[in-house]
């Protein structure tokens, strides 16, 4: 802040020096004040109501109705690996067999029987396994699923957190000039009256203010759209008032170089390990349908009961007791089990071909990301330690000379306008780092942690 303290200093001091008469004939003339260009923010930096970026993230994780929505997904998919691998249910059936229909009776005839029976059907051998394993990579990909929704998720937040940054430290920049440009229009009211300035500074000036309050009005309008998205996100009222920190770390981390980034996504980012869960979930399909060109088979067994005695002996009948099995003749192999097993190694390749497109994908956004980073983070560089500076020392050169009328107006009003606009490219540049960096985090499925001298 110490370009900023210098041109108010020089403010003050222009404004200590000026002619005794104008000062005794505007006794109101307001003095330039020091505290005048401290960032509001000062004042209250130490609120225990501001929402963090690691608080925004959290309740985003645990109230995000769409996170929510993805683990009942997963939940629920992780239910069907163990009915796909279980035997059918077996049949329990009852028939009355052979009954005379002149009488219905149980004892008239001799093959008359009342039978129950069970069977079940049993899958050829590793056909059971071969379903389960494949909803169980099935199962897995959904896991993944929801890991990768988490991460776009606090992109997402990450990203929204850091615009509404951006837009409190526009609107403290716009308040702060909006003071200085008033005390302008003063001190040049001032220089009018005792006939050593001219009535255009007072407009000039006034249209500078002018376009300052809607330069406000537009922060203050973005902000608030910006701030229900980050409300929804939050699973909280859209019309919810959001108060964030007044500060934040300004040193960016380092990030690894390109080729590692992408080595880092290969391992790390969820979207690729679902892909390639979805690839083994295909591959054991295809391993099932050549399964299917065997037969599954049916074993059953009955008990008959019968009713009344022979006529022969007189002795009661006897019971009967089946036993059986079936098997499915799988013949017509060229219009159902080929095209089966075809359909399912297109399959395979369609997955591998996606998980190519998607690696390549999830590459260049990596890289771009990265690439975004390093520009925003050289840029805000910049503007802190070379063009604010420089654009401070221009100001405080043209009040020292405005002071002694060697500078006219414009040219005061514009350096300061200059000014204006620098420290708002650094917090666009600053947030636009960060925010690229939560991309870049995104992108790869890993957090970077390393700090660096780069402010």
């Amino acid at each position: 802040m110490n370009y900023l303290f210098k041109s108010i200093y020089v403010l003050f001091a222009f404004a200590l020096f000026l002619p005794h008469s104008a000062l005794a004939e505007e006794p109101d003339t307001p003095v330039l004040k020091l505290e005048s260009g401290l960032p509001e923010r000062v004042a209250t930096q130490h609120a225990d109501d501001s929402l963090t970026l690691a608080e925004a993230e959290n309740i985003a994780v645990k109230d995000n109705t769409g996170l929510a929505s993805m683990a009942s997904r997963a939940t629920a998919i992780s239910q069907i690996p163990p009915q796909v691998g279980t035997l059918p249910d077996p049949y329990l059936s009852f028939d009355a067999m052979n009954l005379p229909v002149d009488t219905f009776s149980t004892t008239q005839e001799n093959m008359t029987q009342l039978k129950v029976g069970l069977s079940q059907e049993i899958p050829f051998p590793g056909k059971l396994k071969a379903r389960e394993e494949a909803a169980q990579f099935e199962a897995e990909a959904a896991s993944y699923d929801v890991v990768e929704t988490r991460l776009r998720l606090i992109r997402n937040v990450d990203i929204s957190w850091w615009n509404i940054f951006y837009l409190d430290r526009a609107l403290e920049i716009v308040k702060r000039n909006q003071a200085l440009l008033r005390q302008f229009i003063r001190i040049a009211e001032t220089k009018y009256k005792v006939g050593e300035g001219l009535q255009q500074d007072v407009l000039l000036a006034q249209v500078e203010l002018s376009k300052l309050l809607d330069v406000e009005i537009q922060l203050v309008g973005a902000r608030k759209n910006t701030e229900s998205g980050l409300n929804k996100l939050l699973n909280r009222p859209t019309h919810l008032a959001i108060r964030l920190p007044d500060n934040v770390q300004e040193v960016l981390p380092q990030i690894p170089a390109e080729t590692e980034l992408h080595q880092i996504a290969l391992e790390s980012r969820p979207l690729l390990a679902s892909q390639d869960e979805l690839i083994k979930a295909a591959r054991k399909r295809v391993d099932l349908a050549e399964l299917d060109y065997y037969p599954d088979f049916k074993l059953g067994g009955a008990w008959g009961s019968r009713s009344g005695v022979n006529p022969a002996n007189r002795q009661s009948r006897p019971d009967f007791a089946s036993v059986g099995i079936s098997l499915n003749l799988p013949i017509f192999t060229a219009t159902k089990q080929d095209r089966a097993l075809d359909q399912q190694k297109a399959n395979v390749a369609k997955e591998e071909f996606t998980l190519q497109d998607t690696t390549e994908a999830v590459w260049s956004e990596a890289s771009v990301a990265r690439s975004d980073f390093i520009k925003t983070r050289d840029q805000a560089s910049l503007f802190k330690r070379g063009i604010i500076p420089q654009a401070s020392q221009t100001v405080a050169s043209m009040l020292a000379g405005y002071q002694v009328n060697k500078v006219d107006f414009l040219n005061l009003v514009s350096s300061q306008i200059t000014l204006y606009n620098y420290e708002t490219l650094y917090w666009k540049a600053l947030t636009g780092a960060r925010q690229s960096l939560a991309r870049l985090e995104a992108a790869i499925g890993k957090k970077i942690s390393k700090e660096t001298e780069h402010e």
